[in-house]
């Protein structure tokens, strides 16, 4: 049986251990404060960042995964380090490191990408994810894949997504809906089984080692769009959506780092942003949830 080891415990690495369990096995999850062990899953306190200490952790693993979850204002600071200490792991122990990543290395230009699209992002957040990817491919003493979703979505998104709790509860009761940000384009949705799936199987695929890949998702949603297929699912009433105006985000954003960050990046959903995933279906032989039983199960867990 392979041995399977999770550095991050956010929304990705949470669900990623429980497909793991439930496909039959026994998982290390890594992160700095620990956690309480549950069925097949296994916490232990590491600070991923000391290279030394994360490769006596993962001693003996198959595959490595990066779920690992920064502070999103922080990611030009604590990334590198981050990455830098799991690329040294990785080639010390000889396990496949799988990141979990996504589209913000491709900055925004409204064509649809593939994972061939150049990663030309000048923000600070998109141009260090690119260099991330950039930095393991450029590696010829491990096996490193990367595989990219688009927002997601689903039982275990947080606060901080932009279809999560604080999107959903409102909506579901029948109150205004008010996101931070354009509301009328289309944009790729990806639910968050469909990416702890993509990435089990980019560790078992050899094929899929050495490039990045995008998680098989359902057809994009303008976010009015979805917010209409939430409601119609819930039986709520037709969504009143009012997104906050930039300029008050911007604004706010001189009091929250969060809001500063999520900014920076909002001209993702002021124009397409949208993934073509037919590669990757095809190499790691997953598909995405249709999005009706994606709603489904997303509101089961509200």
């Amino acid at each position: 049986m392979a041995q399977h080891v999770i550095v991050g415990k956010g929304a990705v690495g949470s669900t990623l251990a429980q497909e793991l369990v439930a496909q039959g096995n026994e998982v290390l999850v890594l992160s700095r404060s620990g956690g309480t062990d549950v069925r097949g899953i296994r916490h232990v306190a590491v600070d991923a960042t000391d290279a030394t200490a994360l490769t006596a952790a993962v001693a003996g693993a198959d595959v490595v995964y990066n779920c690992a979850s920064p502070t999103y204002w922080r990611w030009a600071a604590d990334w590198p380090p981050l990455f830098g200490s799991m690329l040294d792991s990785a080639a010390r122990t000889g396990a496949v490191l799988v990141t979990a990543g996504n589209l913000y290395g491709y900055g925004t230009h409204g064509a649809l990408m593939f994972e061939d699209t150049p990663l030309r992002a000048t923000e600070a957040k998109g141009a260090v994810r690119a260099q991330m990817w950039r930095d393991a491919a450029a590696r010829t003493d491990l096996r490193a894949t990367e595989v990219r979703a688009a927002d997601y979505l689903g039982p275990l998104a947080d606060s901080q997504a932009h279809a999560g709790p604080r999107f959903l509860r409102p909506l579901v009761s029948g109150k205004v809906v008010r996101p931070v940000v354009a509301v009328d384009q289309p944009h790729s949705w990806t639910y968050l089984p469909d990416f702890a799936r993509a990435l089990v199987a980019a560790g078992a695929t050899p094929a899929a080692w050495g490039r990045a890949w995008h998680v098989p998702t359902a057809e994009p949603l303008t976010f009015r769009e979805l917010a209409a297929r939430f409601a119609t699912a819930a039986g709520a009433p037709e969504p009143r959506i009012r997104p906050v105006d930039s300029r008050i985000v911007r604004a706010m954003g001189l009091v929250s780092p969060l809001l500063r960050e999520v900014a920076t990046v909002a001209d993702h959903f002021a124009e397409p942003f949208v993934m073509d995933t037919t590669a990757s279906e095809r190499t790691l032989r997953t598909t995405a949830t249709p999005w009706d039983q994606a709603i489904k199960e997303t509101l089961a867990a509200v």
